[in-house]
């Protein structure tokens, strides 16, 4: 699939098949972009819209002849209110597009920039990721004057390509039928648009759209699959790929480290855990920003709760307690992409979580990498206990500045946030806004909760330090307290357990994972969460 950038509007269509993709906003149904669309289709805007086929509602999507317009067929598609378009809503608008296609013959894609461009210079706000200081976008840049189109076009170029995947395991279609299989999609600017530079933007959305989809497809896999000594050999692989270096850390040698609460919860299953660090850039320099940044992820490859037992009914979803760990490696090949040699690191705390006779027990006690004594309470509360260990490595042995954890930690998260946001908190105020104008710039949502050390007195036990667990009142806060006892560095922990996988299918993306937390990383690494002036 090649994407190509046409900077004259519909008069610059270098062709004339496949189908035109049209966005079109449920309060502005009287502009006169639309009434030339509807000149050029023959009426057949007005004649949908007549009959309540057309009426913006996102994502609601109609197939019409296209008249003399440049394509066989126009595909009428909702983007919502324009204040509310954001760039997540954007880019699902062109996921949205390309799987209403999916089951059709089309080799040729154009979507008509123009109504999305003239919603960001005017009435959506919510575009730009810094609330309205600039445009900005990513890390390309781009003047100001360019910024407008050059956003779109990212957008559009992730949504299509995240749109398009649709694999489930084995290749099974996750959707009723496949992606149509499409040759070339046109993106068409307004006049005066600078080409070349959003040309360029395409290559920059490509290589993330890219890390996306693989964060999904990897996520997807079941756990007799991705072992934790599976995912580090496929890890290995990435690595060598992008040009990354890869060291993994057996059980053995976890052990000798004195990781106790990792292997406190490894040891009950019969595949070993591992620590897998993949690292760009020079050993022991640090980013343009002055940063060692080291993103940590967490690695459950299957948790059943361990001995405090998980119940059956849905179990078979903790395959995907993986995803933090997942997003963390692919994110770190994606940066190493998109600027080869940048100081960076990833690492993966991979475990099963399983019953067995060595497993541990509730009111075990164990000492963590960082000498801190920590009592089981829970084993389902595994996450922090690797989390923890992982940190305290990352900061000791790659003498990280700046520490990012990501995970689908606690069930309370997805109860409190639901499945469209996810949860943080960090100690630094200045790092955790640079966390989340990268979400922003990324098209994620997050939300912070606060480390309220009143609640520390909940993890008061009189045999350890701490425990891991406790009473049900504010346990999502005590998740992360108890990660901060691992962190001396500015830290973020991203709780993306609403976020990482859809149990449902919707318009814009079928079930499984959704490859959460990837796209911020990226952005986090490569200076997206740095206020610029426009």
């Amino acid at each position: 699939m090649r994407f190509q950038i046409s900077t004259n509007g519909l008069n610059g269509a270098t062709g004339k098949g496949g189908v035109l993709a049209l966005p079109i906003f449920s309060d502005e149904l009287e502009t006169a972009h639309l009434h030339q669309i509807n000149a050029k289709s023959a009426g057949v805007v007005a004649s949908l819209r007549a009959i309540g086929e057309v009426k913006g509602t996102l994502y609601g999507a109609a197939l019409a002849p296209a008249g003399t317009l440049p394509a066989e067929h126009l595909l009428i598609t909702g983007a919502g209110p324009v204040a509310e378009l954001d760039r997540q809503v954007l880019r699902r608008w062109a996921s949205a597009v390309v799987r209403r296609l999916a089951g059709r013959t089309v080799t040729r894609l154009a979507i008509d920039a123009t109504p999305l461009i003239a919603a960001l210079r005017g009435k959506a706000p919510a575009l730009r990721a810094d609330g309205g200081a600039s445009f900005g976008a990513g890390n390309s840049g781009t003047p100001a004057k360019n910024a407008a189109e050059i956003l779109v076009v990212e957008l559009l170029v992730r949504g299509v390509i995240e749109g398009m995947f649709h694999e489930g395991i084995g290749g099974k279609s996750m959707i009723s039928a496949a992606p149509a299989k499409l040759d070339l999609v046109e993106i068409l600017l307004p006049a005066g648009c600078d080409g070349a530079a959003a040309q360029a933007a395409v290559r920059r959305s490509e290589i993330i759209a890219d890390g996306t989809v693989r964060t999904r497809r990897w996520s997807n896999l079941p756990a007799n699959e991705a072992t934790p000594l599976a995912v580090a050999e496929a890890a290995r692989d990435r690595a060598r790929a992008v040009g990354l270096r890869a060291r993994i850390i057996s059980a053995s040698e976890l052990t000798r480290m004195g990781a106790g609460m990792l292997m406190a919860v490894g040891r009950g299953s019969d595949n070993p855990p591992c620590l897998i660090v993949l690292s760009g850039g020079a050993p022991g320099a640090k980013d343009p920003l002055g940063r060692r940044l080291a993103m940590v992820g967490k690695g459950v490859c299957f948790d059943t709760g361990g001995i405090s037992i998980k119940p059956a009914d849905g179990m078979e979803e903790m395959k995907m307690d993986k995803n933090g760990a997942i997003a963390v490696m692919e994110a770190a090949a994606t940066i190493a992409q998109l600027d080869p040699g940048r100081p960076i690191h990833a690492v993966a705390a991979m475990v099963e979580n399983m019953p067995g006779s060595h497993s541990t027990r509730p009111g075990d006690v164990v000492t963590a990498l960082n000498g801190k004594r920590v009592e089981i309470t829970n084993t389902d509360a595994e996450g922090r206990l690797i989390l923890g260990d992982a940190m305290t490595f990352a900061e000791r042995e790659l003498k990280a500045t700046h520490l990012v954890d990501v995970s689908t930690l606690t069930g309370i998260a997805y109860a409190a946030y639901g499945g469209e946001v996810a949860a943080d908190c960090g100690n630094d105020a200045a790092f955790q806004d640079e966390l989340h104008l990268a979400a922003r710039t990324a098209g994620e949502v997050y939300w912070p909760y606060p480390l309220a050390s009143a609640y520390k007195k909940n993890m008061d036990t009189w045999s350890a330090d701490f425990q891991n667990s406790g009473t049900r009142e504010a346990s999502l806060i005590r998740s992360g307290l108890f990660l901060k006892e691992f962190a001396t560095v500015p830290w973020m922990h991203l709780d993306i357990a609403g976020t990482a996988y859809r149990r449902t299918a919707a318009p814009f993306a079928g079930r499984g994972s959704t490859g959460a937390a990837h796209p911020t990383l990226v952005e986090l690494a490569m200076g997206g969460g740095v206020r610029r002036r426009a």
